[in-house]
């Protein structure tokens, strides 16, 4: 029908002509651009690198701002835990810049290139926080969202907006910066953002406990959570099922010398200092009481190496199916897993929390399905990656009428005419 031929549209590189992108130089430029397009009523879409433009519904707009010359690193004080930089900053020169230094970004960044662009891409600071998504360590360090102390940017009428130094509260009582976490650029350009940075961990090792099934993993990790031995990462990986088009691959993926290759993954990291570390490891294979349990421990080199593959979604890379991402209670992930019958690949991560699926050939209807079955155990939907099969999908994001309602009132008060990525998450929004 109609949306294939937009979309098409819009996928084929002919459809925006370059004079229609353009790139501010500063906050200022990023200002009188968007002045213009308020005083005219043209609807813009917002860049980083563009690393993560396919998430989301696409933007119909006649204008593309580029922020991505808006880069470079304003300000970094390692003692007071804090880096300054421009939005357009790509996410590998922080890190590199943070590790000079042994510190980090605890919220780990997810590099989407692989899986979207088939090639290494962590995106820009801005496109982190506009799309808010955190890795592993999220049960234990918090969200992108959570390492967000203030903001720059500018709103839909052209107006520079701030949030200041250390309390974030603009007079409707909302924190700014939470706000700005996963607006995916429908609120603000972003120019600036200060990012709260932690110590990094001297040594990592992960426990990986094999075989298992979804009831005993899910138990172990959730053990492991609530454990006294402060772990930061806890995932489960399974073989199974078997599913004919699907092209995520754990025994690929992972083959590391000390991963004794033997079906599913059940993986727990522990990180810290060296002696801390491996008491905290022994503790907790004697609370889990696996002795008897096939086990494998990865020491830091190959630890890392695993984390790594994990947040790039390695195991994804050559798919060219639907990607699913799904944030749940933990306790209803086998539940779910049961009631998708087994059309799809699936991990866990957070301990449960977060699902990814790989569905080959999904159609609107399952989608839908899915949908309806995690809203129902008071979880959330995002469409990562769409498939030839299905480049189209209506809600790409779960919401709820407040939740809408809010959103609409908070995209008016920033975005009257609605303007900035008009439609890129829902339709109004």
């Amino acid at each position: 029908g109609e949306f294939m031929s937009i979309e098409e549209k819009q996928n084929s590189p002919t459809y925006q002509d370059s004079d229609s992108t353009e790139y501010p130089k500063s906050e200022k430029e990023v200002s009188s651009f968007i002045k213009k397009f308020y005083k005219s009523n043209i609807p813009i879409e917002l860049i980083g690198s563009g690393s993560k433009k396919k998430i989301g519904r696409s933007v119909q707009s006649a204008k593309t701002l580029s922020l991505s010359k808006l880069s470079g690193i304003i300000e970094y004080l390692p003692e007071e835990l804090y880096i300054k930089v421009k939005a357009g900053t790509p996410m590998k020169q922080i890190e590199e810049e943070l590790k000079k230094n042994n510190q980090q970004l605890a919220f780990e960044p997810i590099d989407f290139g692989i899986l979207l662009n088939e090639k290494s891409d962590f995106g820009t600071a801005g496109g982190q926080v506009a799309c808010n998504i955190s890795g592993p360590r999220r049960f234990k360090s918090g969200g992108v969202r959570d390492h967000v102390l203030g903001f720059r940017g500018v709103n839909g009428r052209g107006e520079i907006i701030k949030s200041g130094g250390t309390v974030v509260k603009n007079v409707t009582g909302y924190d700014l910066s939470k706000l700005m976490c996963g607006s995916y650029g429908t609120l603000v350009a972003l120019t600036e953002i200060n990012f709260k940075v932690l110590p990094a961990p001297e040594k990592s090792n992960t426990l990986v406990i094999h075989n298992q099934k979804i009831e005993p993993a899910l138990y172990y990790l959730e053990k492991a959570i609530n454990s006294s031995n402060d772990i930061s990462g806890a995932i489960f990986l399974p073989k199974e099922p078997d599913v004919n088009g699907c092209s995520m691959n754990i025994e690929s993926t992972f083959k590391l010398n000390d991963l004794k290759q033997d079906g599913s993954i059940t993986a727990i990291r522990i990180e810290g200092s060296k002696n801390s570390i491996e008491e905290r490891m022994e503790n907790l294979i004697n609370e889990l009481q696996i002795t008897n349990l096939n086990i494998s421990i990865l020491k830091t080199h190959q630890s890392e190496i695993f984390w790594n593959k994990v947040k790039s979604l390695e195991f994804f890379s050559s798919s060219k199916n639907s990607i699913i991402r799904i944030v749940i209670p933990p306790s209803e992930g086998s539940n779910l897993i049961y009631q998708l019958s087994d059309k799809f690949k699936y991990y866990l991560d957070w301990g449960g929390a977060l699902m990814w699926l790989e569905a080959f050939e999904l159609t609107e209807e399952m989608f839908e399905s899915i949908r309806r079955k995690v809203v129902k155990i008071g979880g959330y939907v995002t469409m990562i990656k769409n498939s030839d099969y299905l480049p189209y999908v209506e809600d790409v994001f779960t919401t709820n009428r407040e939740r809408f309602t809010l959103s609409q009132n908070i995209k008016k008060s920033f975005d009257p005419k609605g303007i900035l990525n008009p439609g890129k998450m829902y339709t109004g929004i």
